[in-house]
């Protein structure tokens, strides 16, 4: 059953936060790469090549978690899982262009568009969490 995502999450989803994609290997082991992502309303939207690790594994078993870090307060986090319901072909790259942009405020550099897809995730379970510590690891607090 989808979720409806809380302006907290959309929030962490809409900005250049890395997202940690799980995915599960044939033998049911997890796979877990650093990926950028956008959304599509309430679905998390990932592209990749058909060829990649991630896309196989989903090919075989739609299930995936995702978490993200807030980049500007790690301890702004979401945690979700979701499987993968639809795989949209983007040739001419409409769909990973504006995720790019997003993150490096340019299009996206590797313009071979062979079998690259949009991973379109359907959120079914999503926690947002904010811990109330300040992110200080050289024990210097900020101005």
């Amino acid at each position: 059953m989808p979720v409806t995502l809380s302006a907290d999450i959309k929030r962490l989803l809409d900005g250049p936060n890395f997202v940690h994609l799980a995915t599960l290997m044939p033998d049911g082991s997890p796979q877990s790469v650093p990926v950028w992502a956008g959304r599509d309303g309430d679905r998390i939207v990932i592209c990749t090549g058909e060829n990649s690790l991630k896309a196989k594994n989903t090919r075989r078993d739609p299930r995936v978690g995702l978490s993200i870090v807030d980049f500007n307060d790690p301890y702004a986090e979401v945690q979700i899982r979701g499987r993968v319901v639809e795989r949209r072909p983007d040739p001419e790259l409409k769909v990973m262009d504006p995720i790019s942009r997003k993150y490096t405020g340019k299009p996206f550099p590797f313009r071979n568009p062979e079998a690259r897809v949009a991973l379109m995730i359907e959120v079914e379970k999503a926690r947002y969490t904010k811990l109330p510590f300040e992110h200080t690891p050289d024990g210097k607090q900020r101005q």
